[in-house]
């Protein structure tokens, strides 16, 4: 009878394993793409189905073999990722923006299920560390209607890392949350501003959705920062409305509400930080802005 059961755990672990491989393409087969692409959905489909409904498999997520091929994975689609947008730079014919927006739904996939592995942390510190290399590469891109496309989606998959980290379902030190912020608040804001000048007829869009869901995180995400890093990200945010008059993501809420904190903690040391004047006015609200843009 133990062996019996041995052996259903065995069973259920390589099966979990298998499909996990498959699931973030460590394992592939030399077939057709249609048919490596619709072997990866079904077993990513597996995969939640077994973490959903199957209680050996959530005794199996805390085993370190199954930890390492999740962070193989992890490992393996970042790395796919680059070589992707790499190779967009140079127009390779074989890896288009397609084989680009198929990675990044890869990691939004992960996105999804690793939570409930409670390795979300290790796709966040890898993002984190590799967000400068992704927005390098995409700001070279040539920007049309397929890079455009690309650019939306990486601010899709940034704002589930920005959840995570923000709402606390990751806990990262305090400068890779400023890291993640400082890099790529720049790069939404323009981009939104980017998309909305494209009008009703642009096939990718920055919905009301997303920018809330973006908005929700930043303004959570900013609020955990020390107060230095918060007088720069507020400052970078500010700079953005004075010149370029972008208000997406609107951080007010944020900013007046540690404007309150430091009104009621009298702490001078602080206050010089953020230099904050009365804000209650539009007129000492663009008079800030003006001096901060002067200081930048």
């Amino acid at each position: 009878m133990q062996e019996a059961v041995i052996d259903v755990s065995l069973n259920t672990k390589n099966v979990f394993s298998s499909a996990l491989r498959f699931a973030m393409s460590i394992d592939t087969l030399k077939n057709s793409p249609e048919l490596v692409h619709e072997l990866k959905t079904s077993a990513q489909e597996q995969v939640e189905f077994m973490l959903s409904e199957d209680e050996e498999v959530r005794l199996l997520i805390t085993e370190e073999e199954v930890k390492s091929v999740v962070r193989l994975g992890i490992s393996n689609v970042i790395s796919m990722l680059l070589d992707r947008l790499s190779s967009l730079l140079v127009i390779i014919p074989e890896c288009t923006e397609f084989s680009v927006l198929k990675t990044l739904y890869d990691i939004e996939w992960l996105c999804k299920v690793l939570p409930r592995m409670e390795l979300m942390k290790d796709l966040v510190f890898k993002w984190t560390d590799v967000s400068s290399e992704i927005l390098v590469i995409a700001q070279k891109c040539k920007l049309d209607s397929r890079i455009l496309g690309v650019k939306v989606k990486l601010v899709e998959v940034t704002g589930k890392i920005l959840e995570a980290v923000g709402y606390g379902i990751v806990i990262v030190p305090s400068k890779s949350r400023t890291c993640l912020l400082k890099i790529w608040l720049p790069f939404i804001r323009r981009l939104k501003t980017l998309v909305d000048a494209e009008g009703s007829e642009c096939e990718y869009r920055m919905d009301e959705d997303l920018c809330e869901f973006i908005e929700g995180s930043m303004v959570s995400l900013v609020l955990t920062l020390p107060s230095n890093d918060q007088a720069e990200v507020f400052g970078e945010w500010m700079r953005g409305i004075g010149l370029e008059g972008v208000k997406f993501p609107d951080l007010s809420e944020a900013f007046e509400y540690i404007v309150f904190k430091i009104r009621e903690t009298g702490n001078a040391d602080v206050a010089k930080k953020f230099e904050v004047p009365s804000l209650s006015s539009s007129s000492s609200r663009s008079a800030y802005f003006q001096r901060l843009n002067e200081d930048g």
